[in-house]
């Protein structure tokens, strides 16, 4: 009589449709439950890196802002009043009043090319921030497609040990039987095990890249959230731009070359404010003040003591032991340094943008691949299995053929989130938001 096994796994087609907001955990508390936008704009709001360099931005506004205050002339007040007493004196009470004002006039271009230095700098600080919120996503990402790439293994890993633990069973009545050797039996123990230790360290990559999740998001470990599955079969359909395409794309968006071409400006400015040191400085000057030295006579002592001064100063530099002449050297050489920098950097990105796109395009032969591969497994996993139960084959031929199809199972989703991750890199190469 023939051996009936009816492993119900391993024909499953996992898809995984869930809706937004809460649901509740096995401890009956809240689990918020986030898609990857959620995640990102719970990221740009909340990621503690993220507000340090937008504290960063701030900062760099406030000086930028200095900067254009510094063209206006200061203004300063005095007032004493003094109380004097000798000996065979009445006591005395003296005061004065004053006003002052300065204006620097020339100074070698140096406030004009300050301001427009921070200006600069303000503007690059924006684009630091970009950089980052590119690398934030990214990481972002990974984590959610590798708890997304768990969540579908898991599913899967679930319906086997099923299908183990009904072939497990029926092995242990057979054998009990007599129908099967226990060397049999003991394999479809064994195989059991193995199932199930799969889900143990499936279920402890997902807590791991979960963990990931939530400092990412500067969250506490502790806290209840989970994961929105999208429907996949959309993402993996994503049409590969062509190679020049992606390439003007990237040169055109990415942050990094910006920051670069902001450096070697300010660069330039540092030569400027170098230079400015070697001219001489002109400033305006003027001031007014009165006083008094008794209050019998304050209104007309004040009127009589009124002064007024104005004047112009003119600073020049003669000799510093060639200190100047040696920083504007210096800022020469540095600005030649920056573009050699700026060139390469220009050279690195084309490079990693390149290197991404034969990644993505790696990634897609692999999935591809590994789809053929384990549809292939399938059909030969059912064929043993038919075999089986007509006793034309032994346990150990068909679970080899099981776990081939598992291993296949296994390769399947890895490439599968794989080939989902590079691509939606290149997005974010290209400037595109990343959505699911």
């Amino acid at each position: 009589m023939g051996r009936k096994f009816y492993p119900a796994i391993l024909f499953l087609t996992l898809s995984v449709s869930v809706a937004a907001g809460q649901s509740q955990s096995e401890t009956g508390g809240t689990v918020f439950r986030m898609t990857l936008e959620e995640c990102l704009d719970f990221a740009f709001g909340n990621n503690y890196d993220r507000q340090s360099i937008l504290l960063n931005v701030e900062s760099r506004e406030l000086e930028y802002e200095q900067a254009r205050r510094d063209r206006l002339p200061s203004v300063s007040g005095s007032v004493s009043e003094s109380l004097s007493h000798t000996n065979g004196n009445e006591a005395v009470w003296t005061g004065s009043y004053g006003l002052s004002t300065s204006l620097t006039l020339f100074q070698g271009g140096s406030i004009n090319n300050t301001i427009e230095q921070n200006r600069l700098l303000t503007e690059q600080s924006v684009y630091t921030t970009r950089r980052y919120d590119n690398e934030l996503t990214i990481q972002i990402l990974s984590a959610f497609l590798s708890i997304l790439g768990n969540d579908e293994l898991l599913k899967y890993q679930k319906a086997v040990l099923v299908a183990s633990e009904e072939q497990r069973n029926q092995g242990q009545a057979l054998f009990a039987a007599g129908s099967i050797l226990e060397s049999d039996y003991l394999l479809l123990e064994a195989q059991y095990a193995s199932d199930l230790t799969n889900i143990v360290e499936t279920e402890i990559s997902r807590e791991t890249n979960l963990l990931a999740l939530k400092n990412l998001l500067s969250l506490d470990p502790l806290m209840p959230i989970d994961v929105i599955f999208p429907d996949t079969s959309e993402l993996i359909d994503i049409v590969i731009p062509d190679e020049e395409f992606v390439l003007e794309r990237a040169m055109a968006t990415l942050p990094d070359l910006i920051i670069s071409g902001y450096n070697v400006e300010i660069a330039r400015m540092d030569v400027k404010l170098a230079k400015a040191n070697l001219s001489p400085t002109v400033s305006l000057g003027a001031s007014m003040g009165t006083g008094h030295s008794d209050f019998s006579r304050y209104g007309s002592q004040l009127n009589h003591r009124l002064n007024e001064q104005v004047g112009v100063s003119v600073s020049i530099p003669i000799f510093n032991r060639g200190r100047t002449r040696t920083q504007v050297r210096q800022a020469q050489i540095n600005l030649k340094q920056t573009e050699l920098d700026d060139k390469q950097n220009t050279l690195d990105v084309r490079q990693t943008v390149m290197s991404e796109y034969q990644t993505v395009l790696a990634a897609a032969a692999r999935y591809q691949a590994s789809d053929i591969r384990r549809n292939a497994y399938l059909s030969s996993f059912e064929a043993y299995r038919v075999q089986f139960n007509y006793d034309a084959i032994t346990a150990v031929e068909l679970l080899q053929q099981q776990n081939n199809y598992i291993s296949a199972m296994n390769e399947y989703i890895q490439n599968k989130y794989s080939y989902i991750f590079r691509r939606k890199v290149l997005d974010v190469y290209m400037g595109y938001p990343v959505t699911m």
